[in-house]
């Protein structure tokens, strides 16, 4: 009798740290599978784009500028997609919609364009990746609260730091001004 209080509360403190350990892993591989969704949906996104590029390179010749910094933000976003920083893919992944909305907004300035079903198939396309990219997003970023909750409170607070789980960063939306395009045609 006078083991077994002992061996209830060693049990009962083991039965906690596998509960809040599994919890942890768990809430992890929620992050993980959420980044992963973004990454095809992005991936997706960065082939679309050289299309849309060649499609309308003819025809937007002196809006050469715009074009030139579609390109340059799609190499910026892989290239910080591969480093594994969620904070930099992020702005690079910002930069990039604001210069994809800058292109559409200078395609509407040309009507031969708009009427351009290659052009437009791709335009639909893309709009529909950036949807699925928010939606993504949104799913990341609520796997992210979900799991830093359950690293900085009880009890995985206890264990978080022991068994290497650390906090997450969100994947942040651009912010309104930089969200804006600003065209110019004068």
């Amino acid at each position: 009798m006078d083991l077994l209080l002992p061996l209830i509360i060693v049990g009962a403190l083991v039965l906690l740290v596998v509960s809040a350990f599994n919890g942890l892993v768990s809430g992890r591989n929620r992050v993980d599978e959420a980044l992963g969704q973004i990454q095809v949906q992005l991936k997706r996104r960065y082939d679309l784009i050289p299309n849309l590029v060649e499609a309308v390179k003819g025809q937007m010749g002196f809006e050469k500028g715009v074009l030139e910094s579609v390109t340059a933000a799609r190499a910026a976003a892989v290239s910080a997609g591969s480093t594994g920083n969620t904070a930099a893919q992020a702005k690079a992944e910002n930069m990039l919609s604001s210069s994809l909305r800058t292109l559409f907004a200078n395609v509407e300035a040309y009507p031969t364009l708009k009427s351009n079903e290659n052009v437009i198939q791709l335009q639909e396309q893309l709009t529909s990746t950036e949807n699925q990219i928010g939606f993504s997003r949104q799913h990341y970023n609520s796997s992210v609260l979900s799991y830093n909750n359950s690293v900085q409170s009880f009890p995985g607070l206890l264990f978080a730091g022991a068994f290497g789980f650390a906090k997450r960063d969100f994947f942040d939306a651009p912010d309104s001004e930089e969200g804006v395009p600003k065209v110019s045609l004068s």
